[in-house]
């Protein structure tokens, strides 16, 4: 493990063993290594489906307690975990490029925004009154109450493992519902670090639950039991296609964070060289391993050779290295995401597209370390066009009317984002409308964040995350019809 600094000093060593919070029984150990180096970073013990079964039963335990609470009680618990998140700020994102490779200075960023959910969904905590309802029967009083679900189980991904926690914990946790959480066997780390601030923060036992070890049995377990009433998951579309039949027979809450496909679109009025700043931040933040990032790219035939010259450039500039090198670009996660990047390369130039730059595995920096890649004229038969990349390599391809670049973006099952970028407010506001996209980010790519409702359409998932609409999964309405006569 790379040094530590204060905070979590004490909690993590080299090659430490750490243990499954909670005590839940383990089942053998797992090698964390660092994705830049194959370095050994640490042991982590293993759980299995009688673990899961053991965090179900302390949180259902829990629930209780929890959820009648005094909310400003429960508040100040989360605000006194969000100022240990960002007490522990440096630590946890060494721990995080450790494990997951993302550069250092991303991986700081990363523990804001994580924190900035905590903070958050403390005050939202406030704030789930009772709201009246005019009465349409004489002598009646009617009221709605939110009330929490019960226990909520969270299936993390590797990509964000801290963030990805707190944006479904924390809205949980303010709802007053108990959790189970079950984080990528990629990045175990980030997961324990937080429940150990959790810890200290004095959440009461039973409340925060992280489970690691096999995801089939722990998190099958949890899609079987009726006490686990709501399921939030971050990942691919094909596995949440399977959790979401998994939590039929028990009727679950479901929030799915699900797979992205989206199309970065550029008009001759776009301000090219902004478009092209903002072209590079949405395609290689996270070294292009994010289910926001551009996966295609759409440019108007009267611009498309300035664009791509001006993108291969900004692009050939970019560096690649360790993640506590502060690269732009770091090692990808494991090799099964390298093959993806060597095919779907392979494939589109075997349909025509052009290679510009990149293209192959960098052996010199290690065998998960593929450099940012640029293709054009790429054909929309290409899998890349169509399958999603998360990695670092952008296929760029000509439009020439709007009606047509519409209908190819649209031409998805994915509906999580669309990029657009044109300084005229009529076709804005028709691109805006005819996407049929969760989000649509104009002339910028960064629109996340706390206060958003984030989430997409089609088989990009179901539900949203942050906001106010974020609690809506962990809380139940009850309709209170009184009669006082």
């Amino acid at each position: 493990m790379t040094k530590m600094t204060r905070a979590l000093e004490a909690w993590i060593t080299d090659t430490a063993l750490l243990q499954t919070t909670g005590d839940f029984p383990g089942q053998g150990r797992l090698a964390v290594r660092d994705p830049a180096t194959g370095d050994l970073v640490a042991q982590v013990a293993l759980s299995d489906a009688t673990g899961a079964r053991a965090a179900v039963d302390a949180a259902d335990a829990a629930f209780p307690g929890w959820s009648t609470m005094l909310p400003q009680n429960r508040a100040t618990i989360l605000h006194r975990w969000h100022d240990l998140i960002m007490e522990a700020k440096e630590d946890l994102a060494r721990i995080m490029t450790a494990e997951q490779g993302k550069p250092i200075s991303e991986a700081r960023g990363e523990i804001d925004y994580a924190a900035s959910f905590v903070q958050f969904y403390a005050e939202e905590a406030l704030r789930p009154n009772i709201e009246g309802v005019t009465s349409h029967l004489p002598d009646a009083e009617m009221e709605l109450w939110r009330e929490p679900v019960g226990v909520a189980a969270l299936i993390t991904p590797w990509n964000f493992p801290c963030a990805m926690i707190t944006r479904k914990a924390a809205a949980a946790l303010a709802a007053g519902c108990t959790v189970v959480i079950h984080p990528s066997a990629e990045t175990p780390l980030s997961a324990l670090a937080l429940a150990e601030l959790a810890r200290r923060a004095a959440f009461p036992d039973g409340v925060i639950n992280t489970v690691i070890g096999d995801a089939p049995a722990i998190v099958g377990e949890w899609t079987a039991d009726p006490r686990v009433r709501a399921l939030s998951f971050t990942g691919s579309t094909e596995v949440g296609k399977l959790l979401y039949r998994q939590s039929a027979d028990t009727v679950k809450r479901l929030v799915l964070e699900l797979g992205g496909h989206a199309p970065f679109i550029v008009f001759p009025s776009a301000d090219l060289d902004r478009a092209v700043a903002e072209a590079v931040k949405a395609k290689f933040a996270t070294s292009g391993q994010d289910c926001l990032g551009a996966n295609r790219f759409y440019v108007h035939r009267d611009v498309y050779d300035a664009f791509c010259t001006r993108f291969a450039a900004a692009v050939g500039k970019l560096t690649m290295g360790k993640g506590m090198d502060n690269p732009d670009i770091g090692p990808l996660i494991n090799e099964k995401a390298i093959a993806k990047q060597v095919e779907q390369v392979k494939d589109a130039l075997a349909k025509g597209a052009k290679l510009v730059s990149g293209g192959a595995v960098d052996d010199e920096k290690g065998p998960l370390f593929f450099p940012p890649t640029v293709l054009t004229d790429v054909p929309d038969t290409a899998a890349i066009m169509s399958e999603e990349n998360f990695g670092p390599v952008a296929p760029i391809t000509p439009f020439d009317t709007e009606e047509e670049v519409i209908a190819r973006a649209n031409a998805t099952e994915y509906g999580l984002v669309a990029y657009v970028h044109s300084q005229d407010p009529r076709r804005i506001y028709r691109l805006t409308r005819a996407l049929q996209f969760g989000m649509v980010a104009v002339n910028r790519t960064k629109v996340t964040g706390a206060p958003i409702p984030f989430g997409g359409t089609k088989q990009s998932g179901l539900g949203r995350e942050g906001a106010r609409q974020g609690l809506e999964a962990f809380t139940d309405i009850k309709y209170v019809c009184r009669d006082w006569g």
